[in-house]
């Protein structure tokens, strides 16, 4: 994998070591991918060694030994988690964070913050670290307000979920996504005033993706959003994805891609990039699967589901992928191929 740097050095070198943390999550992974795929090589955080087995195993047939490395930070938000595995890195992508959903703010939104305070001030104490990027989340801009017309701007916080997070409880279900977008956000922000306050050797850029799809690595993983198009193909059945709301999506390898642009590439100074592809909803993944899998049977569509009005100006990704020596995002209809992972029209 080319990235054109217009003729510039790349800020960190090729062959550079770079720390992913979370490298066995649906992101973090396809974050090492990429990289592995550029020419540097990975040491990958994970909270258990059992856990980055298949990682190693992967990458090291893939791109050789010594590539790929795993260390473990069983828990994130212990004071200096990650000062160990900052050492001797050029660059690092702080991924990890909580997937637990659950309602109580309590339980995940100081833990996210924590764990990253821990990964940018751990790589503050290293000189060789020269950047530093955090994937951060749309929901840390907003939630999804289906059927809303209004524009999504790099910034805009989501206030508005943190005021529900933090609210009164009882900690209810419906409370889960406002939880995550609050812990989002308020991880982002605390990285941004560490970097304003500490001034460190390093420059930051986070990225902000919207709901990923697309190829899935590993059985062994969970995969996050990346089981939902998966799960429907697979089960014939909507589950709890026919609730969610219309919002955008992005394939799971351009948010990759856009960590490696992120880290690399001189030009990208404190920018929060946007990786904001197309807007859907269920009912597109089931139009989109009848259409590639003719021969079984899908769900019908559900009533009233609605459309994401919000606009985007995604221009900044398309053109950052471009620079991969792509076209620009990967389309929608590509993106439910990739993360179904059997040869259409069968």
């Amino acid at each position: 994998m080319n990235y054109d740097l217009k003729g510039k050095s790349p800020c960190i070198p090729t062959g550079s070591l770079v720390l992913v943390t979370g490298v066995n999550g649906y992101i973090g992974s396809h974050v090492a991918d990429q990289l592995l795929q550029a020419g540097y090589r990975v040491r990958g955080t994970v909270r258990a060694e059992s856990k980055g087995e298949w990682v190693k195993e992967l990458f090291g047939k893939k791109y050789g030994e010594g590539t790929i490395e795993t260390t473990v930070v069983a828990n994130m938000s212990q004071a200096g988690a990650f000062d160990e595995a900052c050492k001797g890195v050029s660059a690092v992508a702080h991924v990890a964070s909580d997937l637990s959903f659950s309602p109580n703010p309590h339980e995940v939104i100081p833990g996210v913050i924590a764990g990253a305070v821990n990964a940018v001030s751990a790589a503050a104490k290293q000189p060789s670290i020269k950047r530093f990027v955090y994937t951060s989340s749309s929901a840390a801009i907003t939630a999804a307000k289906p059927g809303v017309e209004f524009t999504i701007s790099t910034h805009r916080w989501n206030d508005e979920d943190v005021a529900k997070a933090w609210a009164p409880p009882p900690y209810n279900q419906d409370r889960s996504m406002s939880v995550y977008g609050a812990s989002k956000t308020q991880a982002e922000q605390e990285v941004w005033k560490f970097v304003r306050e500490q001034k460190p050797g390093f420059v930051l850029n986070t990225v902000l993706p919207n709901f990923n799809m697309g190829t899935i690595l590993s059985d062994q993983q969970s995969a996050s959003t990346g089981a939902a198009v998966k799960g429907v193909y697979q089960t014939g059945q909507l589950g709890f994805w026919g609730e969610f709301p219309p919002q955008w999506m992005v394939n799971v390898k351009d948010t990759a891609r856009l960590h490696v642009a992120a880290l690399i590439d001189p030009d990208l100074v404190d920018q929060r990039i946007l990786a904001f592809a197309n807007p859907f909803n269920f009912n597109d993944v089931l139009a989109c699967l009848r259409k590639l899998y003719p021969s079984k049977t899908f769900p019908e569509d559900i009533e009233g589901l609605g459309r994401d009005l919000s606009k985007v100006d995604n221009s900044q990704g398309a053109e950052l992928l471009k620079r991969f020596g792509r076209d620009g995002w990967t389309s929608f209809e590509e993106s439910v191929k990739d993360n179904v992972g059997e040869v259409p029209n069968s």
